[in-house]
């Protein structure tokens, strides 16, 4: 990813969690042209352990279910959308968790 994009991508990210938190003027749209790989299981894994995460922490970092992550991990079914992009900042950039747990 470049620099500009993770830039853009984290200030985005920051504006979502303002956001949430009650600062209501702090949104704005921005698209990002990113080329976001399928993730297999063992990708997931790798992702995971890369985190030191463990499935439920994984599970919450990304916002679906610990068995969603298990199910990822068994080769049952793949990350889709959203999650799959955010697998893909985390995979590129450990700092997206940072921002996460923030």
């Amino acid at each position: 990813m470049k620099k500009e994009d993770f830039d853009l991508f984290t200030e985005s990210l920051q504006q979502a969690i303002d956001y949430k938190r009650g600062n209501k003027k702090a949104a704005r749209s921005v698209v990002l042209s990113i080329n976001v790989p399928e993730y297999e299981a063992g990708d997931v894994v790798a992702v995971r352990r890369k985190l030191k995460l463990t499935q439920k922490g994984l599970a919450n970092v990304v916002g679906v279910s610990p068995r969603t992550v298990e199910a990822w991990e068994a080769g049952v079914n793949r990350p889709n959308g959203s999650a799959r992009h955010m697998l893909y900042l985390l995979d590129k950039d450990e700092r997206v968790l940072n921002l996460l747990r923030a």
